[in-house]
């Protein structure tokens, strides 16, 4: 038992100094954005809903049982159901961030972009940490098929961008989840910064020799 709480004090502390190092970042601002972390026997921490990210109370945060069933805490966030699907689909990952930081959103509104993978291979750190995005189609907030059309996505990938909303990110450990969502979102601050020039991506040699070495 002293062990659980052991584990759990930690994830709560670690959820809000992430929290707070993304909001004083300017990653996510007002009460937007939502962080989780699964906990050893299956049940998910995540932060309250209508919350700054800047101003956690690690006592506050929402205990779910591994079923969505609210245990403790203040109220979860209204996008828990994301979350949970993304655990579903990835069991390995115990770690998901969602944000609206800027540029990402800026960059699920552009017509035009490809829905299988939204951001060419620019950099090595962006393909090694990011990989590929597929760009999962706009439903409203709390719209269940959202949670699906997630689930199904994150089978295949650990990062997804929500037209019109902002990206999702999963990861073995808070900080694994925390780093690819501040390269993904530096990514797309590069993407939209080139504009129209004429861009020298990574070859798709180089990108299957990066993948092959950090997989």
């Amino acid at each position: 038992m002293t062990a659980v709480l052991s584990e759990e004090t930690k994830l709560r502390d670690q959820i809000c100094e992430v929290s707070a190092s993304l909001f004083e970042r300017c990653l996510t601002a007002g009460s937007t954005g939502n962080i989780s972390a699964r906990l050893s026997d299956g049940s998910i921490l995540t932060t309250p809903t209508n919350a700054s990210l800047g101003r956690l109370d690690p006592a506050g945060l929402s205990l779910l049982s591994p079923d969505g069933t609210h245990l403790k805490g203040d109220k979860p966030t209204k996008e828990a159901f994301l979350h949970r699907c993304m655990y579903c689909a990835r069991p390995g990952d115990s770690a998901v961030i969602h944000t609206h930081s800027i540029h990402c959103v800026a960059l699920s509104v552009l017509e035009g972009t490809n829905h299988e993978d939204v951001l060419p291979p620019l950099t090595a750190y962006y393909v090694m940490r990011v990989g590929t995005l597929p760009l999962v189609p706009y439903y409203p907030p709390g719209d269940e098929m959202l949670g699906e059309a997630v689930g199904q996505a994150a089978k295949s990938h650990h990062a997804l961008l929500l037209a019109n909303h902002g990206p999702v990110v999963s990861g073995r450990t808070l900080h694994e989840a925390q780093y690819a969502l501040e390269e993904l979102e530096e990514t797309a601050k590069l993407f939209l910064l080139l504009g129209d020039r004429p861009v020298k991506c990574l070859s798709p040699e180089a990108v299957t020799d990066l993948r092959r070495r950090f997989e």
